[in-house]
């Protein structure tokens, strides 16, 4: 399972033209479940997200976690971060996991940040085309892989 985070002031996804989640101050978080994903890496990257320390304290150190400052959590799926670009130009997709394993999976990954202690969990529409506003705050993005942070 993969997550790119990005801390926000604020954020929303619109799917198929209807606005389906927003958050204000907070972290987007775009979410790739893979072929050997199962609940174990769903559980375990909800906790590493909802504890992540990337927001800044009163000494203006990255010290605070979306718990910590009250934040929100935009979570869209994208099955475009399981991509294999090593030979040629167009990127393979057969490491994302199919519809029918990644859903699951995703629902799981939200009701565990809900669980992890995130009040504000927002998110887009599993599988649809979708559309996303955001305002970056630092910027900060952050890289997850369970792949590397799970060995």
């Amino acid at each position: 399972m993969k997550a790119v985070i990005q801390a926000v002031s604020s954020a929303a996804v619109w799917a198929e033209g209807e606005l389906t989640g927003k958050i204000g101050r907070g972290m987007t978080l775009l979410l790739g479940v893979s072929v050997n994903d199962t609940e174990k890496e769903a559980k375990f990257l909800a906790k590493k997200a909802a504890n992540l320390r990337i927001f800044k304290d009163a000494e203006d150190k990255l010290n605070l976690s979306v718990k910590d400052i009250g934040g929100g959590i935009l979570v869209v799926s994208n099955f475009t971060l399981c991509a294999n670009s090593e030979k040629g130009n167009r990127p393979s997709y057969i490491e994302a996991a199919r519809p029918e394993q990644a859903e699951p999976l995703y629902e799981l990954f939200k009701k565990e940040l809900a669980g992890n202690g995130v009040e504000d969990v927002a998110c887009g529409r599993f599988g649809a085309e979708m559309r996303i506003m955001q305002e970056n705050d630092g910027p900060t993005t952050i890289i997850l892989d369970t792949d590397v942070i799970m060995k």
